[in-house]
């Protein structure tokens, strides 16, 4: 017969590893499947100190393997294993991966959305040594520097104004000849003075060996290339949910985040989502580890009156 878990939680990212540890103190059976490396997002950032209490020279992996080893010291197993589907409407839920096939009575998705590549030279290696893709992760970073804004809808205009409070100087540099944003947005860019705009242009590549140190860029209408020195490059081109497996199994929107209640619960009894995959305002790490918190809390909850 084969062993049933009172939750499963797939994504090792903070929703993940909080709903880990939540579930783990209330004494549940748990298991959290990840595919890849534990920490999701948060390790791609060089240093974090925004997450409350976080250490000096607190870093993205180091925070979440210390929230990694927790959950596991409170129980919870952790096992490598590549989800390819799941069965979710019966009362014991089941989590077909490459591996093996996993049973429980709750299932917590916590995959998280991982943000869409401009597709310029260098931007993975540069990553996180001036190319970010989080201004209120990073702005503060660039203090008096001055940095790039890569994108043309709501989140880069938002974004671009977010961060002329820290920087000397942001360009905003898009391909097409007018923004995609809001009208009240694009208002507030072009009357800023720490604001320029550079239209009809995208990045070619990324310059830098260690640190970046500025981009070249092309003019889509007259092919024109020209350098721009800057400290810092803000990616906002998009986020993409890692939900695919999902669909048809819980209610999306359209942009495929899961949707979910003020408890995490999806439409599906005993189905739970937390962190980057659902649909929300601001995702951070302190926003996942606090949805993976409720959605543990409500997992035990929903256990306790089904039984």
């Amino acid at each position: 017969m084969a062993h049933i878990y009172d939750a499963i939680i797939i994504g090792g990212g903070p929703a993940g590893l909080s709903a880990g540890l939540y579930a783990s103190r209330s004494k549940m059976d748990t298991l959290l499947l990840e595919r890849a490396k534990y920490g999701g997002q948060a390790t791609t950032t060089e240093e974090i100190d925004n997450y409350p209490g976080s250490i000096e020279e607190c870093t993205g992996s180091s925070l979440t393997e210390r929230m990694r080893a927790q959950a596991e010291r409170f129980g919870t197993s952790f096992v490598k294993d590549d989800v390819i589907d799941v069965e979710l409407n019966e009362k014991i839920k089941k989590v077909i991966c490459k591996k093996a096939i996993y049973e429980a009575k709750t299932v917590i998705i916590a995959t998280g959305a991982y943000p869409r590549l401009a597709g310029f030279k260098n931007e993975l290696e540069l990553r996180g040594k001036g190319i970010s893709y989080c201004a209120t992760c990073d702005a503060d970073f660039f203090t008096e520097l001055n940095v790039a804004v890569v994108g043309g809808g709501d989140s880069a205009l938002t974004e671009a104004l977010y961060l002329t409070k820290f920087a000397d100087s942001v360009t905003v540099i898009h391909r097409r000849d007018e923004f995609r944003g809001v009208k009240y947005l694009q208002e507030k860019i072009l009357n800023n003075p720490k604001i320029n705009v550079i239209y009809d242009s995208i990045v070619l590549e990324a310059k830098g060996e260690e640190i970046l140190e500025g981009l070249n860029l092309k003019n889509v209408k007259t092919n024109e290339e020209s350098f721009l020195e800057v400290d810092g490059c803000f990616v906002f081109v998009g986020y993409l949910p890692i939900s695919k497996i999902f669909e048809g199994k819980v209610s999306m929107n359209d942009k495929g985040y899961i949707l979910t209640d003020k408890d995490m619960k999806t439409n599906i009894p005993g189905v739970f989502a937390a962190g980057d995959v659902v649909e929300k305002n601001l995702r951070q790490v302190i926003t996942a580890a606090a949805d993976g918190a409720i959605a543990a809390t409500a997992a035990e909850a929903y256990i306790q009156e089904n039984e």
